[in-house]
């Protein structure tokens, strides 16, 4: 093949994987083995692996990276946890390390920067780079992340991205029988994807108590400019009120009304403190610090 059909060729298939080629495609393509040699003595492209060229530049980035990882890793691998995420879209995190799950049985090649596990695949998507479905990925993505704080961002984003539907996760959630964070990923999965029922479950009366500090009044009922609105603690005397946001409040158009709630009852004359739900579950010091220091204050204000 001469050199300017080889180049078309290979383009092609670059185009469709950000910027690398499988050889079985360039083959399939009229590119033979002997074209390849050429191409990489040359300098035009780059050998990467059994099975990886990279046509455009010098080694695999973006989405090529996570083909590369997928080529090079065994048959019949998948991307994983973390990964597919970013493979289906996920934004707001960096890719440490690239999970692909092989089949059970299946050979097991050793990638750099990829990290493989050989296991039963979940149910994976279709179409486009082979990986398990989001709510499988964010399930596996929190199990294998490297702090309870970032399991937590894994289940957020995908969520709040709409790469899963909450009902989805939590359909996949009630049939994993094991997993090394149980505790705390029940707690945030039915925080990001139930979050009323989460709220209501959630103690923060009790969680004042032990802190010594008095307990509010909860779901109080208070009349502003808007309207009747509901407050999820408030303590009258200090003109405290503490907003326990569940992880759906981040999602559509809650954002919204939340500001506008908050905003009547602080013209009102009240303080509010917004907490997060997760916040109480992974640093729930510093919340309970900021409200101890919100009911100081008020008691020292001029007039109270």
């Amino acid at each position: 093949m001469l050199r300017e059909q080889r180049a078309r060729a290979a383009g092609a298939l670059a185009e469709l994987h950000d910027g690398v080629a499988h050889r079985r495609d360039l083959r399939a393509a009229g590119v033979t083995r002997d074209d390849v040699r050429t191409e990489v003595r040359a300098g035009r492209w780059v050998a990467s692996g059994r099975h990886t060229v990279v046509v455009r530049g010098t080694e695999p980035t973006g989405r090529g990276a996570l083909w590369h990882a997928v080529w090079e890793s065994g048959s019949g691998a998948v991307l994983d946890g973390a990964a597919a995420l970013v493979a289906a879209g996920m934004t707001g995190f960096t890719l440490e390390v690239i999970d692909v799950s092989v089949p059970r049985g299946r050979r097991v090649r050793s990638v750099p920067g990829v990290r493989v596990g050989e296991r039963h695949l979940a149910p994976c998507v279709g179409a486009g780079l082979p990986r398990v479905r989001p709510e499988w990925a964010t399930i596996h993505a929190a199990q294998w992340a490297k702090t309870d704080r970032q399991a937590a961002l894994l289940v957020c984003l995908p969520v709040q991205q709409r790469l899963v539907a909450p009902q989805r996760l939590l359909q996949a959630w009630g049939e994993v029988r094991w997993s090394p964070r149980r505790a705390l990923l029940d707690a945030v999965i039915r925080d990001v994807c139930d979050g009323a029922q989460s709220l209501g479950e959630l103690d923060l009366a009790g969680l004042c108590r032990a802190r010594g500090l008095p307990e509010p009044s909860r779901q109080v009922v208070r009349t502003v400019a808007g309207g009747r609105v509901y407050l999820d603690a408030d303590w009258d005397a200090e003109a405290l009120t503490v907003e326990v946001d569940g992880g759906h409040h981040a999602l559509a158009l809650h954002p919204l009304a939340d500001a506008l709630r908050q905003n009547e009852v602080t013209l009102g004359g009240r303080r509010v403190l917004r907490v997060p739900v997760l916040g109480l579950r992974l640093d729930p010091d510093a919340f309970l610090d900021q409200i101890g220091r919100g009911l100081r204050a008020s008691r020292l204000a001029p007039g109270a």
